[in-house]
This record gives structure tokens, sequence and C-alpha cells, in this order.
């Protein structure tokens, strides 16, 4: 089995690592064009535990929260360079605009997001706490977006 797991392929790997006392990290987002801001913060999310999942945003997902430029990469190739690096144990997809239904189902210990996220502005801390995990908040790498990648690219 690969790295980029369906969300029933996850949830089975999830509950058997469950049962052997794995710490199970989560984060989410689109990783559009991966850059050493996503890289730091990636290797920061998997220093709280053992294993460290990415939800990704399906294509269709990232149209509708990005725009219709967007985004550059399709999902199959931003799944397969998450999974190649090395704080990345598994990455699945999802369709939704947040990630809420998914974590609901995987009940991650430890959820990460950016800096950028506060726990008022943050969908999925609700169904995080909830369901007994906690969320954590990882600083911005400064001047290190995706946006201003394609911004550089434009000018």
């Amino acid at each position: 089995m690969g790295k980029v797991l369906s969300k029933n392929e996850l949830l089975a790997e999830i509950s058997e690592l469950k049962n052997d006392n794995k710490t199970v990290v989560t984060t989410n987002g689109c990783f559009d064009i991966l850059h050493v801001g996503h890289v730091r913060y990636l290797a920061q999310a998997k220093n709280e535990g053992d294993i460290l999942v990415i939800a990704l945003n399906s294509d269709s997902s990232v149209r509708g929260l990005k725009g219709p430029t967007r985004p550059v990469n399709k999902e199959e190739d931003r799944a397969e360079v998450l999974a190649n690096l090395l704080s990345v144990d598994y990455v699945v997809l999802f369709n939704e605009s947040t990630p809420e239904s998914l974590l609901a189902d995987i009940k991650p210990d430890i959820h990460v997001k950016g800096g950028d996220y506060d726990i008022n502005n943050l969908p999925e801390a609700k169904v995080i706490h909830e369901n007994g995990g906690k969320v954590v908040f990882m600083p911005m790498v400064e001047g290190k977006s995706t946006t201003n990648i394609i911004n550089k690219v434009k000018n």
C-alpha cells in the first residue's frame, strides 16, 4: 500500500495505528505549489505525533476556494509530491471546502494549521474538540506562499 489512500483505506489504517497507541496528527490544505514554507510546516506538524496525515483539497475543492485558475498542479501530482516528503505518512483527498467530515471520521489526536488561522476562524476546530483532539497552530514562514510565487512568475 502506498501513502496516497482512499478515505476507506485510510480509516482502516488509522484504526490499526490507534490500536498500537500511535498519535495521529492531521493537517489539510491545497499545497498547490510546494515551497519551503510548506516543507517546514509539515516537518513541524510531524513532530507533534507519530503519524502525519494530510487531507488534500481535490482540484474541484481548490477551484471553489481559490478561483478558476487554480490549482496550478493537478490533485494526483500534488498528492504524489506530498507523499514523497519524509515527514508525510499518508495523503487523502477530499472534495468539500473544509475537511470537517473527513476529520470527524479520522478523529485525529492533534490537528495542525498555520498561524494565519486561529481557533475562532478554523471551521474544523469544533469537530476536532468534539472528538477529544486538540488543535495546534504553527507559525507561518514570512514571505513564503503559493500566491507570492504565482505573482512573481506573472511579473
